[in-house]
């Protein structure tokens, strides 16, 4: 009887939070409304080319964008991607290895998953995740929804299952009317949890740095040095553009480089684990360079603790940090470029005019689990 009681005295404080939560109904920034749901609006949208037709020039045009969500699908979206409710034991978020202050990366060669267990991998940059047709390092996923199934049930990363993280959100008291704000009712399913999440992490789009003011005609915008990084990157000696292509600046293709691994770690063979095909062993997707200055390290397995020494690794030779013993097909523009100390300098510079955070999402202090949101973690 008393628990009774003290449930039924508990009700009208559930009550009251719940309805303390309400969805934005306006599109996140840079998008405009179309009939209740949001488009992306960038002058990009005005050129005709397309980036996948070639190197790609300053006034290319974007692949295709996961968009036409709702505002409050958006906004349910950024709200569990900080909630730790997600994770199997409350202490994970998706936001624990995608940080918005480290680039939506983590800031780690090896992401740390529930319970301190390493992944084997480090955790990619988010910024423009929408436009992206393969996602992992390995390119073992063709949508969103397919790759946030990956960390949410391994067992080393957010440690949840599909019946826990039902269970989790359906018994929350605020998150059945935040569903139905986003969905028309109040029905918690797997699909509109992978949908919500999608239309956030399609939101986070980065395309107004000093670059992109340039590549559109106010040229006044970049520096000597930063042109003349630009002009080496997107020479036939350097050949950066041709796999990290304008405006997304990744060709989402794979790519085998040879590049090494951290001290003590064995081998990765990459897409051939996936594939089974031996011609792909070593290779990794092409990531995008948008928001690089944020993301060290850098490569697969964090291998580069600064952007100077992934951008040398390109200049020192074809397969020079091949393994002994490993015999691979590397990518065909990996060779000799023979960059001086100058080049390598100024195509630094230039990398960091992709920076660009104007499109910041708003960062929560409270999320509707009542769990403390995930939007910093301070390193071990």
């Amino acid at each position: 009887m008393r628990a009774l009681l003290s449930s039924l005295l508990l009700l009208p404080v559930l009550s009251s939070l719940a309805a303390e939560w309400r969805l934005s109904e306006v599109c996140p920034a840079g998008f405009r409304p179309e009939q209740g749901r949001c488009y992306l609006q960038s002058l990009y949208g005005e050129y005709a080319s397309l980036q996948d037709s070639g190197v790609g020039g300053l006034k290319t045009g974007l692949p295709p964008l996961r968009e036409g969500f709702t505002p409050q699908q958006i906004d349910l979206g950024r709200l569990m991607f900080f909630d730790p409710l997600l994770s199997g034991d409350g202490t994970l978020a998706c936001s624990s290895c995608h940080q918005p202050s480290k680039g939506f990366a983590d800031g780690r060669g090896l992401s740390v998953g529930i319970n301190g267990q390493l992944a084997h991998r480090s955790a990619p940059s988010l910024w423009n995740v929408g436009f992206l047709k393969r996602l992992f390092w390995d390119a073992r996923a063709s949508s969103l929804e397919e790759q946030m199934e990956g960390p949410l049930y391994s067992p080393i990363e957010m440690g949840n299952s599909r019946e826990h993280l039902l269970k989790s959100l359906n018994e929350s008291a605020a998150y059945p009317p935040l569903f139905k704000q986003a969905f028309g009712d109040s029905a918690i399913s797997l699909d509109r949890i992978y949908t919500a999440i999608t239309a956030f992490e399609s939101s986070l789009v980065s395309l107004n740095s000093r670059y992109d003011l340039y590549a559109n005609g106010v040229h006044e915008v970049l520096n000597k040095d930063e042109i003349e990084g630009m002009n080496v990157f997107r020479s036939f000696v350097a050949r950066c553009a041709e796999c990290h292509t304008p405006p997304t600046f990744t060709n989402q293709q794979i790519a085998i480089l040879g590049t090494p691994e951290p001290d003590g770690h064995a081998f990765d063979s990459g897409v051939q684990a996936v594939t089974g095909d031996a011609s792909q062993r070593g290779g990794f997707k092409v990531p995008t360079l948008r928001n690089i200055e944020f993301s060290a390290p850098y490569m697969h397995s964090g291998r580069f603790e600064t952007l100077r020494e992934a951008v040398a690794f390109y200049t020192g030779g074809r397969g020079h940090a091949v393994p002994e013993g490993e015999k691979l097909n590397l990518h065909w523009h990996i060779w000799e470029p023979n960059l001086t100390d100058r080049e390598i300098d100024v195509l630094v510079a230039f990398l960091k005019t992709l920076s660009d955070e104007s499109f910041m999402p708003p960062l929560p202090s409270a999320v509707p689990s009542g769990l403390r949101p995930v939007v910093d973690v301070k390193p071990n």
